[in-house]
């Protein structure tokens, strides 16, 4: 019987033998002491790929971060992001209440120009939010896992210094935009004050996150850690599963990107109309994932439907919409897997496509 295959997300990967083994063997101590000589590792390692002066490893994206706006703003600031943004709109809330901060949102669908920027910037009135922050999100989870293009980044980065701005980049899956834009890590991460990265997605590790940026920050990052109960104790355990990720996983993330653009053209292929079947009485817009993530909008179809007839073929999805759905690659597909879940997701879809129009499913992707 075919075992389900799991594409709600890139965190579902599980650790490999061989990261067990190194998480079993690591050398340990208290880290609230900084005296867990496998999470200092962890961290000027990860500092040197970034190539910032410090890092602080963390438990979750989400913690990295949040300490990071914690450390720029005060209370009553603004932030400037993208539409979509995983600080935003993934993190509970988190922002207004930790750091008493708002958002504003720059550009459409994730990605934004310099020209945003200056538009989204407040006058410095006193009886206005005070523009503190720039965040970009590299990639864009919810705008299909696109590369924030760099020359972009680079225009931004020049306005908001102009402006005395910080910048924080939310690098999630950073690791995923380097090898799709052909660039080091370092070298996308240059323009930004503080960076954020995640050893749970992408690079296949069990749980933990990166806040790196300057020395002075990082010790104000420390702080913040205790304060919101991110303070581990023997953590190298942790952080050697991130230290083995990062020597084995990185060079094979390509592979995880065409993973994802061979289930797109297998699901192009079943919308495609062809003589003997019957027409469609919708359609289905499959973008071409630029790393390892996919999304599939059914205008008049409610995402449900696609993802209970993916289920039924032994393929796991998450709608992110009305009609919206997204599948994402990673470690733990064997390139079996990848044909089958592109079939069944092929399948899936056609079946969808032929059932009545539902016109309360109308809306596109936010």
């Amino acid at each position: 019987m075919q075992a389900t295959i799991d594409l709600r997300s890139d965190t579902v990967t599980r650790p490999t033998a061989a990261m067990r083994a190194a998480m079993a063997a690591a050398e340990v101590g208290d880290d609230v002491y900084r005296e867990d000589p496998t999470v200092r590792a962890l961290e000027e390692r990860i500092a040197e790929l970034t190539g910032k002066e410090a890092a602080l490893f963390v438990p979750s994206g989400t913690m990295g971060n949040q300490i990071a706006l914690l450390c720029h703003t005060q209370r009553g600031d603004e932030v400037i992001a993208g539409e979509g943004a995983h600080c935003a709109f993934y993190e509970s809330g988190a922002a207004p209440a930790w750091s008493g901060v708002q958002f504003v949102f720059a550009g459409r669908g994730g990605l934004f120009k310099a020209a945003d920027v200056e538009d989204a910037i407040k006058p410095p009135q006193y009886y206005l939010p005070r523009t503190r922050v720039v965040a970009i999100e590299n990639t864009h989870n919810r705008a299909g896992g696109r590369v924030f293009p760099q020359e972009d980044v680079l225009a931004i980065a020049s306005v908001a210094r102009a402006h005395g701005l910080a910048l924080h980049l939310d690098g999630a899956r950073l690791w995923n935009a380097a090898i799709a834009a052909g660039r080091s890590p370092a070298e996308l991460a240059a323009p930004f004050d503080t960076v954020s990265v995640c050893f749970s997605k992408g690079l296949g590790a069990p749980v933990g996150s990166a806040l790196c940026g300057s020395a002075d920050v990082v010790r104000a990052a420390l702080r913040f850690r205790k304060m919101l109960g991110g303070g581990m104790r023997q953590a190298g355990v942790l952080a050697a599963a991130a230290l083995y990720a990062l020597a084995h996983h990185q060079g094979r993330i390509a592979e995880d990107h065409e993973a994802a653009r061979a289930i797109a053209r297998a699901m192009r292929r079943a919308t495609a109309p062809s003589a003997t079947s019957a027409p469609s009485t919708t359609s289905a817009t499959i973008e071409e994932p630029e790393t390892n993530i996919l999304y599939v909008e059914t205008p008049g179809i409610p995402a449900e439907r696609l993802v209970e007839a993916a289920r039924r073929r032994g393929v796991l999805v998450g709608a992110t919409g009305r009609s919206a759905v997204r599948a994402v690659t990673h470690l733990d597909l064997a390139r079996e897997q990848v044909a089958h879940a592109a079939s069944a997701l092929a399948e899936a879809l056609a079946e969808v496509l032929a059932l009545p129009r539902d016109r309360g499913a109308e809306g596109a992707r936010p």
